[in-house]
């Protein structure tokens, strides 16, 4: 998952509305005003009148008079375009600094929570949860650096930036990039209240461990050895994944986890347990306890503590609505204004594909393949790749082995660019800019936001790194190098980045599905595009359901503002089962099911699913038009545009629009190949 300067860029991108202000400048004040700035300049009467009205919705009574409103405006207008883009190239000098610093100073001011390495102190949950950027806005509008943003950068609607971006040069992008940063004056303590809120949840999923040598089936078989911990929800999930390769004890393994996943969504599972209370065992398929391995004896459930910090989350962002045109909420502001996209075209985006014959199609191949019915936990269905043959110790031993430490993965990751096709100076220039760490949770990635900084690359290492810590250390790899090229390549410092979050997700999955060919594992299986096929699809539908009911969720949140952490996590697993019962269970002929529920970016990433499947669409039209292409080459170009629309940055990199319909022609290709290859292997068998 990529991480960032979260609260800050929160502001960036929300800041797609009008803040609600006592208006006191007159409707004469802005006319005089347009009217003496017109009189000598040869910037066009639109930009100013755009310009003009911006800094008057925007301009209270504290900023001073309708007088010093016009001196203001008159007085710091470029006139010229020569003006303007000296201007522009001061800003962007002097936010680079702000921003890249303040990211600096809150990446090394979490380090003790996010790096393993650190012995544990209350001071640092307390600094996890300090948001260094929170009065920049606050202190922009007080200079009054807002205000000549505002009037020389004034704001474009997403559906201007759509309608006429493919004609506006780089420069004019990075002036509307620019227009994003301030459209709404959001109070700093309020912004405050966010960071704190997003820093608790954030550390209460960081170290949410489950200690799996403290769990037995209901014969008292216990499967996993002393001091194993796995993670919720990534951890718990990958080991699922990986169950499939163990025809002896995978089935069980996997039925236990399911049993742990459920009481973490309900909250029945016992602190004790969580606590690592060597004289407790307990059965999670039945959800019982004992007291050294015989007596059974009632348990302490956790107090709905999941469910409290998704509310305070709540909470935080939903007091800062106000501030916005129409108390508009923060689902609105994420979808039209971090991801660009409309809240409506996603949720049918995900619905086309969810709903489509080739569910059942997949499902029917999964179950022959398994020779069972299916269970809930095969959403996580594993077999299609090649990993599902590999004996998992021996994937763990020859990771181990290739990276016994941080310095060696670290000193690996110019090769690995340089394997994927990337040019080896290109390949060294990228790697120097990007840090591997120990981290404390699953693994993110952290990127710079100033040339002379340098991206994290946070994942896993247990005495030395595993599989599971590889895999998620190549995905993570992935947003680093997006996050350099980005930040390095575009063409001016506002247009850094990406479209949104799925654009990075994107590129992250690409390389993730390449880890095992970096390792040197051959596939000589003539399906194997046809099977990654199949495991791209099932993926993607889901984390498209994971992502409904995380929508669904903030809905019944809006709806529900006075609800408490025990209503809220009634409300989730009924919304889990709801979105289960609609799209899964026609397919695995089970209902009530809470699977969904269990993702851990629902408590701490607000709304940040969506961006999931979404760049999985995108990963596999990117992987369409890389066929027969340097991927290197390629992916150099695209990052490299910098921050367009979705629309246009994906027709400018594919030639295509976001779709779904090339995964599902592609998808029925698959299916007839594979069923076609199942039916003579049956035949020959015979």
């Amino acid at each position: 998952m990529k991480k960032s300067l979260t609260i800050f860029f929160s502001i960036i991108f929300m800041t797609h509305f009008f803040m609600l202000q006592a208006q006191h400048i007159s409707q004469n004040t802005k006319n005089k005003t347009i009217q003496e700035i017109s009189k000598n300049s040869t910037i066009s009467k639109e930009i100013i009148q755009r310009g003009v009205t911006q800094v008057a919705s925007l301009w209270n009574a504290q900023d001073g008079s309708e007088n010093d409103f016009y001196e203001f405006c008159v007085a710091n207008f470029s006139k010229t375009t020569e003006e303007k883009e000296q201007l522009f190239n001061r800003l962007a000098t002097h936010f680079e600094t702000i921003i890249g610093h303040n990211n600096r100073i809150t990446i090394n001011l979490l380090r003790p929570v996010h790096v393993v390495g650190y012995d544990p102190m209350p001071i640092d949950e307390l600094f996890a949860t300090y948001d260094v950027s929170a009065h920049f806005s606050d202190d922009m509008f007080a200079n009054k650096i807002a205000f000549i943003v505002a009037l020389n950068f004034p704001y474009f609607t997403l559906k201007e930036k759509e309608d006429n971006g493919k004609n506006w040069s780089d420069l004019h992008w990075g002036y509307v990039r620019l227009g994003d940063y301030f459209y709404s004056r959001v109070p700093a303590n309020l912004q405050q209240n966010i960071a704190a809120a997003t820093g608790n949840a954030d550390s209460y999923i960081a170290n949410y461990n489950i200690p799996m040598w403290l769990i037995a089936d209901n014969n008292n078989n216990r499967y996993w050895t002393r001091g194993t911990k796995l993670i919720s929800h990534w951890g718990l999930r990958d080991e699922i994944k990986a169950a499939y390769s163990d025809a002896k004890d995978g089935l069980m393994k996997q039925h236990l986890i399911y049993g742990v996943m459920k009481a973490i969504i309900d909250q029945s599972i016992p602190t004790e347990i969580l606590e690592e209370n060597e004289d407790y065992l307990w059965k999670p398929i039945s959800n019982k306890a004992y007291l050294h391995d015989v007596v059974e004896i009632g348990t302490t459930p956790e107090p709905n503590t999941r469910y409290q910090h998704l509310l305070n989350i709540f909470k935080a962002i939903s007091a800062t609505d106000e501030c916005y045109t129409g108390n508009s909420t923060y689902i609105s502001r994420r979808f039209e204004g971090e991801l660009e996209m409309r809240l409506a075209d996603v949720e049918q985006l995900f619905i086309s594909l969810m709903t489509a014959p080739q569910v059942k199609q997949v499902a029917e191949i999964i179950t022959k393949r398994l020779g069972r019915k299916l269970q809930p936990f095969d959403i996580w269905y594993d077999g299609f790749k090649s990993r599902s043959s590999i004996d998992q110790e021996q994937l763990n031993a020859d990771v181990y082995a290739k990276y016994p430490n941080v310095a060696a993965f670290q000193a690996d990751l110019p090769n690995i660019l340089i394997k994927l096709g990337f040019a080896p100076e290109k390949a060294h220039d990228i790697c120097q800019y990007i840090q591997v760490d120990p981290s404390v949770g699953a693994g993110h990635a952290w990127g710079a936001e100033m040339k002379t900084d340098k991206s994290m690359l946070r994942t896993r290492f247990v005495n030395g790194m595993d599989y599971k810590g590889y895999n998620i250390g190549i995905h993570e790899f992935g947003h680093n190098v997006e996050q350099t090229i980005s930040l390095h390549d575009v063409p001016n410092y506002f247009m850094k980045g990406v479209p949104n979050t799925a654009f990075t997700e994107a590129l992250a999955f690409t390389f993730q599905q390449k880890d095992l060919d970096l390792l040197g594992y051959e596939n000589t299986n003539e399906l194997v595009n046809y099977l990654n096929t199949l495991d791209a699809f099932w993926g993607t539908i889901e984390i498209m359901g994971v992502s409904l009911v995380d929508i669904r969720v903030w809905q019944w949140m809006y709806q529900n503002p006075n609800a408490d952490a025990a209503e809220l996590k009634s409300a989730v697993i009924n919304i889990a089962k709801e979105v289960w019962n609609q799209y899964f269970a026609p397919v695995f002929g089970i209902k009530d099911q809470t699977i969904l529920a269990i993702y851990s970016h629902m408590i701490s990433s607000s709304l940040y699913l969506s961006a999931y499947p979404i760049g999985l669409i995108i990963d596999f039209q990117i992987g369409n038009y890389l066929e027969g292409k340097n991927l290197g080459d390629e992916v150099c170009r695209m990052y490299a545009m910098g921050r367009l629309t979705p629309k246009l940055w994906m027709e400018r990199a594919v030639g295509n629009q976001i779709n779904t319909a090339e995964l599902l022609a592609s998808t029925q290709t698959a299916i007839e190949r594979v069923q076609e290859a199942m039916k003579s292997a049956k035949k020959t068998k015979k």
